[in-house]
């Protein structure tokens, strides 16, 4: 399941389709059989600001957090059938909107292209990608545009 919340921002519900949809290609080409639930807020940059000071550390406004419920090494058995009827909580997803407008003009693309960025990047976060290593970076950057590419959302 795939829930989007609003804090102070202004709902967006064209997109919310777009988002469960960006979520649920993201599942399937990582090859989650069990059924996960992700949590979405989108919030503007005062918000996203207090929530990277209180849990990062970092004094400013970015454009995605995420919060995954497990650890790297137990995404694995996300990939095996499960039947123990318990719900998993993949995690949650925050991002600034007003970030979005800005990065879509600043890369000269849409608000949608810019929005769906966000959701791959942060549910591959969730599953446990980074980006610390250059290494790392490179092997979520092409899962990122192997993703888009695959729902043809391109710049």
């Amino acid at each position: 399941m795939v829930e989007v919340n609003y804090n102070k921002t202004d709902n967006l519900p064209n997109e919310e389709e777009l988002i469960k949809k960006v979520v649920n290609e993201v599942l399937l080409e990582e090859k989650i059989v069990v059924d996960v639930d992700v949590y979405i807020t989108l919030t503007n940059n005062e918000e996203i600001h207090k929530i990277n000071s209180e849990f990062r550390n970092v004094d400013k406004a970015t454009d995605v957090l995420s919060f995954p419920m497990y650890e790297r090494d137990e995404i694995p058995n996300l990939k095996k059938k499960s039947d123990d009827g318990v719900e998993k909580i993949l995690g949650d997803i925050i991002i600034s909107v007003e970030k979005v407008k800005e990065q879509a003009e600043e890369y000269g693309h849409s608000f949608e292209r810019e929005l769906a960025y966000l959701v791959t990047h942060g549910m591959l976060h969730l599953l446990g990608y980074d980006h610390m290593i250059d290494e790392e970076k490179k092997v979520m950057r092409e899962k990122e545009e192997e993703i888009l590419g695959i729902m043809n959302i391109s710049r």
